[in-house]
């Protein structure tokens, strides 16, 4: 049971990213034939943001009622039906409208998954898993690659998506008594009962409002990092374009190749061992993207350890919620922690933009550096809070 109930998460985890890169791979072929501005992809992705904070903080509540499971497969095919919705949208008004249950249907299985794996599995699950999701966000740019290039279509692309989330969401409706079983189990030995906490119940606990913050300033820094690094490196940094692509790509190998390393040593070394190894290597890269050298290859090298020490820390941080406020009160914090990372990785990277437009693209380290500044003080006086209540 729990060897089987392992693979069909590890393959929604896969799922979970597989959608995540498509609009973004397909979006230049897109938007002339919708006859609308390049800028409206940005439309889009706030409306799905707004869907996935929204689901996240009531995913609580809904996984009290109903269970991990059931809401696991449920959220995944609401994703399944807003992808194949937008495979026969013929407007934009339409895609708006299916990005709302695409939106609604992947933060609370985000949510909803990353709590049960914090319960009921080892660090270094927690830690592949993520892996697993990289892989998913590398293996859809392929699958419209090929859509467009074989058929000149980028609807199949979407729908070859669709049918693969519908197929994993028949094996989830399937599965539902190995989740419970699973989970009755753990419950009975740990006796614990899981609360479906509101949002000011859960800010009263010590220490949420630092790994609130800390989150928010992880993707912050992370989805910043991979927006903005090819035109630092080219604008500010003078390396080619096809250079600067190719490096940039190379932070999101990073951040998969580390995670998968990680879950090697996860175990042995502790999660926030690991969070702390994690923001030194940071702090490395961006001081080698920072120096002022006139050599290319050092903010090169420096965009490779922001990846590497990306990858332990989300996972880690999500996997210590239940140690950090309690078992029973995990899935309600780490819905939260969804939200406040959702709110990051939306907000933050265009917030950089602005200023680029009306200062300079050579504060792209320094902005970077304010939100590793924060996660270390965030997440050491998590820490500090915590061991006392200890």
């Amino acid at each position: 049971m729990y060897s089987l109930l392992l693979v069909l998460i590890y393959l929604a985890f896969i799922s979970l990213g597989l959608p995540d890169a498509l609009l973004g791979s397909a979006w230049p072929f897109m938007y002339p034939l919708l006859k609308v501005p390049v800028s409206y992809a940005g439309v889009l992705s706030m409306i799905i943001a707004g869907g996935t904070i929204i689901s996240s903080l009531n995913t609580s509540r809904v996984v009290s009622r109903f269970g991990t499971g059931l809401v696991t497969a449920v959220s995944v095919l609401l994703t399944a039906v807003a992808l194949l919705g937008f495979s026969v949208s013929s407007a934009f008004w339409m895609l708006c409208l299916w990005a709302i249950p695409y939106g609604l249907g992947a933060g609370s299985v985000d949510a909803a998954l990353n709590n049960f794996v914090a319960l009921y599995y080892a660090s270094k699950h927690m830690s592949w898993l993520h892996c697993f999701w990289g892989v998913g966000v590398s293996i859809g740019p392929y699958i419209m690659s090929y859509s467009l290039t074989m058929s000149n279509s980028w609807e199949r692309g979407y729908a070859l998506v669709g049918l693969l989330q519908i197929i994993l969401t028949g094996l989830l409706f399937l599965s539902l008594p190995l989740w419970r079983k699973q989970a009755q189990a753990k419950r009975a030995s740990q006796r614990e009962t899981p609360k479906a906490l509101k949002i000011h119940e859960a800010l009263r606990i010590k220490g949420v409002k630092q790994v609130l913050v800390a989150f928010f300033g992880y993707c912050a820094l992370e989805t910043t990092t991979g927006l903005w690094a090819s035109s630092y490196l080219v604008l500010q940094r003078g390396v080619t374009v096809e250079a600067a692509a190719r490096w940039a790509s190379l932070f999101y190998l990073g951040i998969t190749l580390g995670r998968f390393l990680n879950g090697f040593v996860t175990d042995r070394l502790g999660n926030r061992k690991m969070i702390r190894i994690g923001l030194a290597i940071i702090a490395m890269g961006l001081l080698a993207v920072m120096l002022p050298v006139p050599t290319g290859l050092l903010p090169l090298v420096g965009l490779v350890l922001i990846g590497l020490g990306c990858a332990p820390i989300y996972p880690c941080i999500i996997h210590e919620t239940p140690r950090n406020f309690g078992a029973e009160n995990s899935q309600a914090i780490i819905g939260i922690q969804m939200a406040s990372a959702y709110v990051g990785s939306t907000f933050m990277p265009p917030l950089f933009g602005l200023l680029v437009n009306y200062i300079l693209i050579a504060l792209y380290p320094f902005y970077l550096s304010l939100f590793l500044v924060l996660m270390v003080v965030m997440t050491e006086r998590l820490n500090r809070l915590v061991t006392s209540e200890i």
